[in-house]
């Protein structure tokens, strides 16, 4: 497990450590810089050009440490600084003293763009006076920023993504990236690498972030674990070695050891929906599936997966009752089906027929097991608002975006712009767990816990990949996980099985069905 914090808890970290603590905030700069040195010589030569353009921050002062210690071992560096010099913290005035004592070419931004040379766009620089660029330290901004990047700063950023061909080194964060939510400030400068310390801020593994931030380099540089303790962290991610948290399987056991998963799946013409949750909840271990679906689904499903359990309803007769009547015929329906599972998926095909909306209040309204609500299901809840008042803590959601957006009267839009706040205020607000599909899928628990995941790839963009994940959770529920942390086991479990696809078959032919035979593969 590893933790990820927020722009605001790395400034406790930061603070605590140097005003509590008592480490001064020098020693944790020249490790950091030390850091940033060393990633940046990896990618240049000795006859090559670097830039380190620098705010007045202390991340710029971060910068400027890195391009003296390069300088140093005979780098040729030259150092831009980018501000107002009066608003310069303690440590950039320092740092920049220090570059002065040892007559390394310090100069302001607007001294330096002199006229507009070929490759540089609007705002250009005088390169007969100076060094040509092979590689950028970005320094310009760390975690602190919190509004759009505007007039000489936007200028700079703007300038220096125009140089093609030059590297760049991020300073804690890229340049216009929030560091919380990840989203692009106005404008940003891409990152080749990326050197944080202490610990991944949530803003670099969260899109756009994630791909501005490049590689990442997570660099100790001594901030005690009793700081991070101080920042209540509630964020983390999770990697392949932590699939030992899966509870392991007794050898002395049956079918019945490792649980009943009960999926309300699939509508008329919808098998394949019912199928695949089934098959990826098998896949992650249950012991048994029943799936409750239309008549219709019975042969195919039985030819596809002959090891489920088949109950079906006659929507003909259905189409027959009236709404009282139909409402009684599901809760009884409900109550005997129900009794039976360990854990139940609700949604995945079900349609969106007027007798859904009877299946789905059958459930959550007879069920004392968790429950997976996916897809149609969640449709259905959006569709009817007055079915929330049936979330239970046992209750884990599935949306992807456009799902939430229905769920939340959001736009996409917004959503997007924070996806893991999102996630977190739907699940503190109903007492539920959320798991907010996306390139990196956030899972929220109603406490305020937050997962964000960095497994998976764009591979696993296909249709029915969300059914295996419904069936993925329920299948290690199953096994006695708790919600929010079988979900998100799940959600790690179902990207490290499309990470292992694409190794060993690329990139773009992936089937839902395989991705689910991957989790196979990996379950320990």
């Amino acid at each position: 497990m590893r933790y990820l914090v927020t722009g605001e808890q790395m400034k406790e970290i930061d603070r605590y450590t140097i005003e509590t603590i008592g480490i001064p905030s020098m020693v944790l700069m020249e490790r950091a810089a030390m850091a940033v040195a060393r990633e940046a010589e990896a990618l240049v030569k000795k006859t090559d050009g670097i830039w380190a353009v620098c705010g007045t921050g202390n991340n710029g002062a971060d910068g400027i440490a890195a391009a003296r210690m390069l300088a140093l071992k005979g780098y040729c560096v030259t150092i831009i600084v980018v501000g107002n010099l009066d608003r310069g913290t303690r440590e950039f005035h320092i740092q920049k003293t220090i570059a002065g004592n040892l007559n390394l070419p310090v100069v302001e931004w607007q001294s330096f763009i002199l006229e507009k040379p070929e490759g540089l766009g609007q705002a250009g620089a005088d390169l007969a006076a100076f060094s040509p660029c092979d590689l950028i330290i970005d320094g310009v901004f760390g975690v602190g920023l919190t509004r759009n990047v505007e007039g000489e700063y936007r200028e700079v950023l703007e300038a220096m993504r125009s140089m093609s061909g030059a590297r760049v080194v991020a300073v804690d964060m890229p340049s216009g990236i929030h560091s919380t939510t990840g989203q692009i400030m106005g404008t940003a400068l891409k990152a080749d690498v990326t050197v944080t310390f202490g610990w991944e801020k949530l803003g670099s593994v969260l899109y756009p972030g994630r791909e501005y931030c490049g590689r990442v380099v997570t660099e100790d540089i001594g901030f005690p674990s009793v700081s991070l303790k101080k920042a209540h962290p509630c964020a983390w991610t999770y990697g392949k070695e932590d699939l030992a948290g899966i509870p392991p399987r007794p050898p002395y056991s049956n079918k019945g050891t490792f649980g009943k998963v009960l999926l309300a799946a699939g509508c008329r013409g919808m098998s394949g929906a019912a199928y695949l949750a089934a098959l990826g909840a098998y896949r992650a271990g249950a012991g048994l599936v029943k799936i409750l679906t239309a008549e219709e689904n019975r042969t195919i499903l039985q030819q596809l997966l002959p090891e489920a359990i088949l109950t079906t309803y006659n929507l003909e007769e259905l189409a027959g009752a009236g709404e009282e009547e139909c409402s009684r015929l599901w809760e009884r329906r409900m109550e005997k089906e129900c009794g039976w599972a360990d854990v139940i998926v609700l949604g995945p095909g079900l349609g969106q027929e007027p007798y859904v909306k009877n299946l789905v209040k059958g459930v959550l309204t007879s069920a004392y097991v968790p429950i997976v609500v996916d897809a149609d299901g969640l449709n259905t809840i959006a569709a009817n608002p007055g079915l929330r008042q049936y979330y239970t803590e046992n209750i884990v959601i599935t949306p992807h975006l456009g799902e939430m957006a229905r769920l939340t009267g959001k736009t996409v839009a917004e959503i997007q712009r924070d996806v893991a706040g999102t996630a977190a205020d739907y699940s503190r607000r109903h007492g539920i767990v959320c798991v907010l599909k996306d390139a990196a899928t956030v899972t929220a628990d109603r406490d305020g816990q937050c997962y964000v995941n960095t497994s998976g790839n764009s591979c696993m963009a296909k249709a029915g990949s969300g059914d295996v994940l419904a069936g993925i959770v329920a299948g290690l529920l199953a096994q006695g996980m708790e919600p929010f942390q079988g979900a998100s086991m799940g959600v790690l479990l179902h990207g490290l099985a499309g990470d292992q696809y694409r190794e060993s078959h690329g990139s773009g032919g992936m089937l839902a069905r395989e991705l689910a035979e991957e989790v196979g593969r990996l379950m320990p």
